[in-house]
């Protein structure tokens, strides 16, 4: 894991979720459950090590209104630091 993103979730109380072993598309929709369990604001560490995981989840961050603040890929891992955006329903009040 490089020092910036270990260094950001160390910094933080990131929740962390090992997906490493589960093919598509279980790490986007695990992934997808774990955001939508978090209070708005808060951060998730994901680990996977789906080829796949590199695009879908990305896009999981992007359909759910988060932010993806870093992703690096080392080996056959991926690393993704998330942070939930604003509830949806509070959006639309």
């Amino acid at each position: 894991m490089s020092d910036t993103l270990q260094a950001a979730i160390s910094n933080d109380d990131a929740v962390e979720i090992d997906l490493s072993g589960l093919k598509c598309p279980l790490p986007a929709l695990r992934t997808r459950k774990a955001l939508r369990a978090l209070a708005p604001g808060a951060r998730l560490a994901v680990t996977a090590t789906d080829p796949l995981a590199g695009i879908d989840i990305p896009n999981v961050v992007r359909e759910e209104g988060a932010a993806l603040e870093a992703q690096e890929r080392q080996g056959p891992a991926s690393r993704f630091l998330i942070r939930r955006g604003a509830d949806r329903a509070a959006e639309s009040t």
